[in-house]
């Protein structure tokens, strides 16, 4: 069988101001070596989604793995790009799977999921019908940046709560972040979490914190364990979910074509003619996982990180990523070892990682150079950040729960849109 790929040069080595396009490859053993960089480079947030929520991790990197796939041969291999678990999932998972009167919260969360994954699924096929004009009408970057802002600073309390369980061990996986962001170069500075993590794991260790029996009692090679969506027709209340879930489809909008946009500014701007596809895959990896019991998927920019540094974008590499992390995923013990993460080396990684979530949102602005002196965009921002750090919340009869997340989007969208209306009409713009 002929593979899809042409060697880029000698297949060894990229010469400066040369970059292996998505079509191109090097040499077999340097591709498999820069898959496996990138399952490393997306592994420490990847598995953390699952860990912060109650999902079981080995499922997560079994459907990441499969999600990864499937958005490279929908794309036709056009779209170099690893799908690991959002971060936009975590507040509305933790309500569902916290709220009461649910008897399956897990499968009422992950109802949750595949709603949001066929509704980006149709985003994208809207999109490959009429183009990306309408996203970005709807979404300006004012809006899309406070979107993602308020998402990661909504996880403010969460990450207290984990900090102070052990605050030696979090104030030690905190400092390890930080130190190892800007004390080492390439790839290793890019691993900050990963290494975070394994030092407070190390210093748990030391303390007592770590309950090392579940990993001596898994086996080495098994299947993840599945889980399927709660009914929400034995289940009403499952319904009352859904406000909390649906507004996550515009950050994965956001984060796709931002993706998408990235990827073509450094290599072909014909990329972005694979918008519609790669926002369609997405949403259906995200559909997959959820049905199956996987947490939701994403485009990753630590894997950006790391084709921007090697110069190589080729999606041959990204398929090696994608079997490797289907082979971890069959490994229960891989997956027992990542469960016993204890709660200090959460709450120092995730006080570090949602704040960076909340920064990603301002370098948005920074980058479209938001003109914060226009009132339209001060009140846009400003009040979707309180409503989502505050967690404002509204239940409306019948149970349904809107959260902060989803006030907070929605507040965005309609006080742009509604002030900008108003000033054009009166000629106050």
């Amino acid at each position: 069988m002929t593979l899809p790929w042409t060697v880029h040069g000698d297949g060894k080595n990229v010469n400066p101001g040369e970059v292996v396009a998505p079509g191109e490859r090097l040499s077999w053993p340097r591709t498999i070596g820069l898959g496996a960089q990138h399952v490393v480079a997306m592994f420490g947030a990847t598995f953390l989604v699952p860990i912060l929520t109650g999902f079981p991790p080995a499922t997560t990197l079994f459907f990441s793995g499969i999600g990864t796939l499937l958005f490279l041969a929908i794309t036709r291999n056009k779209v170099p790009s690893y799908l690991g678990s959002s971060f936009a999932f975590i507040a509305p998972i933790t309500a569902a799977m916290s709220a009461k009167g649910i008897a399956d919260p897990m499968g009422a969360a992950l109802f949750g999921i595949v709603a949001v994954g066929v509704l980006l699924a149709l985003v994208g096929l809207l999109v490959m019908w009429t183009g990306t004009a309408w996203i970005d009408a709807l979404m300006p970057p004012v809006v899309a940046g406070a979107i993602v802002a308020l998402i990661g600073f909504n996880l403010a309390p969460a990450a207290r709560d984990n900090f102070v369980a052990a605050p030696l061990t979090a104030l030690i996986t905190l400092l390890a972040v930080i130190v190892a962001s800007v004390a080492f170069r390439g790839i290793l500075g890019r691993l900050s979490i990963l290494i975070g993590v394994v030092v407070g794991y190390i210093a748990a260790l030391l303390q007592g914190q770590v309950n090392d029996q579940p990993i001596r009692d898994a086996a080495w090679i098994g299947l993840p364990d599945f889980h399927l969506p709660a009914n929400p027709f034995a289940d009403a209340a499952i319904w009352g979910l859904l406000p909390a879930f649906l507004p996550i489809v515009l950050v994965l909008v956001a984060e796709n074509v931002g993706h998408i946009r990235g990827v073509a500014q450094m290599t072909d701007p014909s990329v972005n003619k694979s918008t519609g596809q790669a926002l369609f895959s997405d949403g259906l990896a995200t559909t997959i996982a959820g049905f199956f019991g996987g947490s939701a998927t994403t485009t990753y920019g630590e894997n950006i990180g790391v084709m921007a540094a090697t110069r190589v974008y080729s999606t041959a590499a990204y398929w090696v990523a994608g079997v490797f992390a289907i082979l971890l995923g069959l490994s229960p013990k891989f997956g027992a070892v990542i469960n016993t993460i204890p709660a200090g080396v959460l709450g120092g990684v995730t006080t570090a990682l949602y704040g960076l979530i909340g920064i990603i949102g301002v370098k948005i602005w920074l980058d479209n150079k938001v003109d914060f002196s226009k009132p339209v965009n001060q009140f846009t921002a400003a009040t979707a950040l309180i409503i989502g750090i505050a967690n404002f919340t509204f239940v409306l009869p019948g149970e349904v729960t809107f959260n902060g997340i989803a006030l907070g989007t929605i507040a965005a969208i309609v006080i742009y849109h509604l002030m900008n209306g108003i000033a054009k009409l009166r000629g106050t713009s």
